[in-house]
């Protein structure tokens, strides 16, 4: 890591924390500075990753709807493609 493009974080924690973060990291070979960055970072992606927005029309909404509460064209077909067999399952 660069000490160039470093930032200091600094923070409290109670001591049963921090002997909780020392013990895991050493069983992982970190030091707690490695341990706790690469645990927030991995947090934070996570966090962010579920942060999926997508906007759509009130237009959009309405045909969707309209497409899923539609009665089937062909309900026939849709029962034969529920009753054949996954490949994973034949």
């Amino acid at each position: 890591m660069s000490t160039a493009a470093t930032k200091t974080i600094n923070f409290r924690a109670p001591a049963a924390k921090q002997a909780l973060i020392d013990r895991a990291a050493e069983a992982s070979g970190k030091n707690r500075t490695e341990f706790i960055l690469d645990a927030s970072c991995e947090k934070a992606r996570e966090v962010l990753a579920d942060q999926v927005h997508f906007a759509v029309s009130r237009e959009v909404v309405q045909r969707f709807n309209a497409l899923v509460e539609a009665p089937l064209a062909d309900p026939e077909a849709l029962r034969r493609l529920l009753d054949t067999p996954a490949p994973w399952e034949r």
